[in-house]
């Protein structure tokens, strides 16, 4: 039987792929301001609510929010970060998207 060499393995071509529209989007801050108001377990509650985040993390942003009168919560889209706001307004929290550097 005649000898047969092995098949040569090739890889696929992959075309570089172009970075999507969303990646060139303009981002934007999602600011949540300090009121009078609110209590502090309020807040906290809401950020545990509407990010996620564990107690530590809410009230870390909580304790900006009171001492230096505003806290950056998120960078986001154009879309996150006013459907972020809306959510906070509807907990009755003050809260802007500003556009992210």
């Amino acid at each position: 039987m005649p000898a047969v060499a092995p098949a040569k393995k090739t890889r696929p071509f992959i075309a570089p792929v172009a970075k999507s529209e969303q990646e060139h989007a303009p981002t934007f801050y999602v600011v949540c301001w300090n009121d009078p108001v609110n209590l502090m377990s309020y807040v906290t509650h809401v950020f545990m609510k509407i990010f996620g985040w564990n107690k530590q993390k809410a009230e870390k942003h909580m304790m900006e929010v009171h001492e230096k009168g505003k806290s950056v919560l998120a960078r986001e889209g154009a879309e996150k970060a006013e459907f972020l706001v809306h959510q906070l307004h509807k907990y009755k929290l003050q809260a802007t998207m500003e556009p992210a550097e």
